[in-house]
């Protein structure tokens, strides 16, 4: 009898396997890298995109990739990133799918009409836009590692710019101690995901300004 169920106890373990061996095949199935389709393109042109930002259009790709919603939930999520990037950022994401790391909301459709939702938790990659200030201090007026597609920012919400210890959301401030962390706060894993390409995390910038929810090439 001892045999007979240690055997049973194996095949239902294999049986429970299966699931989630289905789950991690259909995370990477699905991701893709595709160049910008039409509508996104006319999207982009104007307010996120114009002649004379740092990179063209034909340069910029679709990056589709699967993650875990802030509701528990398996979800298709969009950006747009520089071609140079796109593979190296589906590991990091197939990465953060295998980490069941949360993103709220990681849609393209923020350029287009409907914009960024009312929560405002938005992440994402491209804008050509300059470097933006901290909270207490001045603008580089360089280009944005966002303005190449170079940049990745994760839930900012859960993971504010700050600087001097100040926030400009006041309902972000709960978020700027970083010992508890909360849902969807950027975790030693995550940095440890996007380390693997060789980028670097904004929380680890010396000095009193930290982007926690910031990723890039160069770290800055």
């Amino acid at each position: 009898m001892m045999g007979s169920s240690g055997s049973l106890e194996v095949v239902v373990l294999k049986l429970l396997a299966i699931p989630l061996a289905l789950v991690a095949f259909q995370s990477t199935a699905n991701a893709s890298v595709r160049p910008l389709p039409a509508p996104l393109r006319a999207n982009l042109e104007g307010q996120f995109w114009r002649p004379g930002c740092p990179v063209p259009l034909s340069q910029l790709r679709l990056l589709t990739v699967k993650h875990w919603g802030f509701d528990g939930r398996v979800h298709n999520g969009q950006l747009v990133v520089n071609q140079d990037v796109a593979k190296p950022l589906q590991a990091v994401f197939e990465r953060l799918y295998e980490l069941r790391f949360p993103i709220r909301y990681l849609r393209v459709n923020i350029y287009g009409p409907k914009g960024v939702p009312e929560h405002g938790d938005v992440s994402g990659s491209f804008e050509c836009r300059k470097a933006v200030p901290s909270p207490c201090g001045t603008g580089s007026g360089n280009w944005s590692n966002h303005a190449y597609g170079h940049a990745v920012d994760l839930n900012p919400r859960e993971n504010p710019y700050v600087g001097c210890g100040r926030v400009r959301d006041p309902t972000r401030a709960r978020y700027i101690t970083r010992t508890r962390l909360y849902k969807g706060m950027v975790t030693p894993a995550v940095v440890r995901a996007f380390a693997s390409i060789g980028w670097g995390w904004g929380g680890s910038w010396s000095g009193q300004t930290k982007d926690y929810m910031h990723f890039s090439t160069t770290g800055g």
